[in-house]
């Protein structure tokens, strides 16, 4: 969420840098101000009646002890008008804050200046690529035949089960599965990142703070009767970890990783670009999420950035990394990364890892702040989270790419997780 602050101080900055994002601040950037001047010219008229009214305190007494008696009571008349107004102003108040706030949780974050203006992913710029190219024999099968053929999950299980979109995996499926969690936390921790298990239900609270409701409500998982959320990714409740707290600058920045399962309803997903593990309603991720100082925030990103190629490096998968533009991006972010591996058997990119800064916006909602030795007023922190990775995806991509006659070959960083080198 934005701050009133930075509005007022910059109202046509915020209107100009959402248009990147196809956003069309103007009407809620003059109503917010309107509503300032509003509740600026109410504050003046309270602080008149209170200083009148603090006035006449004083002076009742001494009127009634000098024998005034109609001029005490009419002062205390006077005081009983001002209080009334005074009640009638804090409930304006009340309300100018209540319209102001439902008005700047429309706002999406102000998108850093390096992001390329467009509309959809076909204008997001490639600012890296990496691995090997894959050719696969003109037999090679896409990844759903194959957890078929070699008995690794099983779609229709799940249908009968949950319904579409909550595959069942098994034997050497399920141990793949289990590897690949394995070997991103241990990459995790190996790089300074101290492991959560967080919930997999979060609160309404929670899913405000990082941005989720309202702006996603749509896409998650409503346990009705007791008001709380499935979590669409452990972000959710790793980042909720800082609400309302106050840091040591000193302790920044704060590195979290955690495994969990991830539930998105997807609504109106369909058709071929949602087969086999392409989209899933429930799956796999490992998150890596930071709190950062304001100052070092675009060095963490670039950090974890190269954390996240590592991966995909040592899975010895086609990779390339993604900017997005401002069309693409999501309501909170400032600057997303997109991780995207080469399914062979597709013939297409797969996104498997989204990385971003959210800057102040985050924080603000969740009230995440630190404080340094030279400043005793709290300061916003910047929060940060990437996949490291989604499984779906990367599952497709494995069995996929590495499809032979003798069949699946399993990466050499994953056999001492698996337990074996191949699936026949």
């Amino acid at each position: 969420m934005l701050t009133i602050k930075f509005i007022q101080e910059n109202p046509e900055l915020v209107v100009e840098k959402l248009k990147v994002k196809n956003f069309d601040a103007s009407e809620i950037v003059h109503e917010i101000l309107s509503l300032y001047e509003q509740k600026n010219r109410a504050q003046q008229n309270a602080d008149q009646a209170k200083a009148e009214m603090n006035k006449l305190s004083k002076e009742i007494g001494l009127l009634f002890r000098e024998g005034k008696t109609d001029e005490a009571n009419q002062a205390k008349n006077r005081t009983s008008e001002l209080k009334e107004n005074i009640r009638q102003l804090d409930q304006e108040f009340s309300s100018i804050d209540e319209k102001v706030y439902e008005l700047l949780i429309q706002l999406p974050n102000i998108p850093n200046e390096s992001v390329p203006a467009g509309k959809t992913a076909e204008d997001n710029k490639v600012v890296k690529s990496g691995g090997k190219n894959v050719e696969l024999s003109g037999d090679s099968l896409p990844h759903w035949e194959l957890a078929q053929k070699y008995n690794l999950i099983d779609f229709e299980l799940g249908v009968k089960l949950t319904g579409a979109g909550f595959p069942v995996y098994r034997g050497k499926g399920s141990r793949l599965q289990r590897a690949l969690i394995n070997f991103f936390l241990d990459e995790a921790r190996n790089a300074g990142y101290e492991e959560i298990q967080p919930p997999l239900v979060v609160n309404e609270d929670s899913g405000f703070g990082t941005g989720q409701l309202p702006d996603k409500e749509g896409q998650m998982y409503h346990v009705t009767v007791d008001n709380l959320y499935l979590i669409p990714t452990a972000e959710v409740p790793v980042t909720n970890i800082y609400r309302d707290v106050i840091l040591d600058a000193k302790d920044l920045p704060y590195k979290n990783t955690a495994y969990s399962a991830c539930f998105r309803r997807e609504a109106g997903s369909y058709g071929k670009d949602v087969r086999g593990l392409n989209r899933l309603h429930q799956f796999d991720k490992v998150e890596v999420v930071q709190i950062a100082h304001p100052d070092k925030s675009y060095e963490v990103l670039e950090e974890m950035v190269a954390h996240v190629e590592s991966l995909v490096q040592k899975l010895e998968l086609p990779y390339r990394i993604v900017k997005l533009c401002g069309g693409d991006m999501s309501f909170t972010s400032a600057l997303t990364y997109d991780f995207e591996v080469w399914s062979a058997a597709q013939e297409k990119w797969l996104e498997v890892s989204s990385v971003s800064n959210f800057e102040a916006f985050q924080a603000n909602r969740l009230k995440c702040r630190f404080r340094d030795e030279n400043n005793k007023k709290p300061q916003l922190a910047h929060t940060l989270n990437g996949s490291a990775l989604a499984l779906p995806r990367i599952v497709a991509a494995l069995l996929e790419n590495n499809q032979t006659s003798e069949g699946i070959k399993i990466p050499d960083v994953l056999v001492p997780y698996c337990g074996f080198e191949m699936i026949d």
